[in-house]
């Protein structure tokens, strides 16, 4: 969506509180030997108390409140009876709805205890994604997201996940404009101010893709490397971009 009014600014705002806040209380509940379902329930209490609905859930009948995906898988988790492990890598997406306004996000990090490498991944992962939403303003080219992430992976030794892409957000899950993580010089598009985008990077260990399983849903990494994402959405301004999934 594109901003029209300071109602809107406010509304992505409480929204995006909420998701925030959704996967701030999950992070700090999840612990090993507790049940993905159990996870996910937590997270559907924070968003029925404040008032809003997973859109996932609401828009495709999703199989949960949030995405919930561990080690080799990616995203889109469905949360059910795997238990939760000590040492897992562990992602919460939640994407939710208050008053026709939509705000998505995620976070990737570790059950303890933690290792090196994983805690490594996590957190490069989240710099190359406030690295991005640092250099968008209103005229910047669209591709230059892709540039940064692709930048900031091959310094951390990393690889981009090349089919999971940023997208448009605000009043449905996704929306135009798709923007891809990897730089296409032939894309000439620009940010306009008052566009609501998500940022939200995939970064590997080993592989550059991902594969959908049989449910319908989950994305896996065909091998046994491992990733991270962390996303925020955004609303794009003549100067840095205001971050709405902040609590």
């Amino acid at each position: 969506m594109t901003i029209s009014s300071e109602q809107d600014i406010d509304g992505l705002q409480e929204i995006g509180r909420v998701v925030a806040l959704t996967i701030a209380e999950m992070k700090r509940c999840a612990q090993a030997g507790m049940t993905t379902k159990e996870l996910d329930e937590i997270g559907e209490q924070v968003l029925r108390s404040n008032g809003t609905v997973s859109a996932p859930k609401k828009v495709f009948n999703f199989p949960g409140h949030t995405c919930i995906s561990l080690n080799r898988n990616i995203a889109h988790g469905i949360p059910g009876s795997t238990v939760i492990q000590a040492g897992d890598l562990i992602n919460v997406d939640v994407c939710a709805e208050k008053d026709g306004y939509i705000a998505d996000a995620g976070h990737s990090f570790q059950i303890p205890p933690y290792t090196h490498a994983i805690t490594q991944l996590c957190q490069h992962t989240h710099n190359t994604m406030m690295n991005v939403i640092s250099a968008l303003k209103h005229g910047v080219r669209i591709n230059e997201i892709g540039r940064i992430m692709q930048a900031e992976a091959a310094r951390g030794g990393y690889k981009v996940i090349q089919n999971l892409c940023s997208h448009g957000v605000g009043r449905a899950i996704h929306e135009s404009p798709e923007i891809l993580p990897v730089y296409n010089k032939h894309d000439k598009r620009m940010l306009k101010e008052g566009m609501v985008i998500t940022i939200e990077p995939f970064l590997s260990t080993g592989a550059d893709y991902v594969v959908e399983q049989s449910d319908g849903w989950t994305l896996r990494l065909p091998d046994n490397s491992l990733a991270a994402q962390h996303e925020h959405t955004i609303i794009i301004t003549k100067d840095k971009p205001i971050i709405v999934t902040v609590a």
